[in-house]
């Protein structure tokens, strides 16, 4: 079961870390993600470290701002989110995908999903 938290209303320019906690398995070796979804659109990958946060993946949008990491002895993967914008506002899911040999950006290889914390951003 994956959980996510730290979601919230945040003015733009602001910052969020969200927070994935893995229980009932580890996932010290899977590669590890967030996706968002906002209202009305698809989901979209945000970012993936592998299991020895050795190499990270981030969409184009986020880079510079998003930093993804994990703490495998916790099994909690993070998403540090600075310098908000309004659109990223939408629903932030975290996943894991069992092949550690692959940092993919594509939501079909992620086994494990959890519930969404949303995040708004108002300008």
């Amino acid at each position: 079961q994956l959980v996510e938290s730290g979601g919230e209303l945040v003015q733009a320019g602001g910052s969020l870390r969200l927070t994935c906690a893995a229980s009932g398995r580890t996932v010290s070796i899977y590669t590890m993600g967030w996706f968002r979804q906002a209202p009305g659109k698809e989901r979209d990958f945000v970012a993936a470290i592998s299991w020895n946060a050795r190499n990270t993946n981030y969409a184009d949008s986020v880079k510079g701002r998003f930093t993804i990491s994990r703490d495998n002895l916790k099994n909690t993967v993070y998403l540090q989110m600075n310098s908000l914008r309004p659109e990223d506002s939408a629903v932030y899911y975290c996943a894991a995908d069992e092949s550690p040999a692959r940092i993919s950006s594509t939501a079909t290889y992620y086994k494990y999903w959890g519930q969404g914390t949303r995040v708004t951003v108002s300008s």
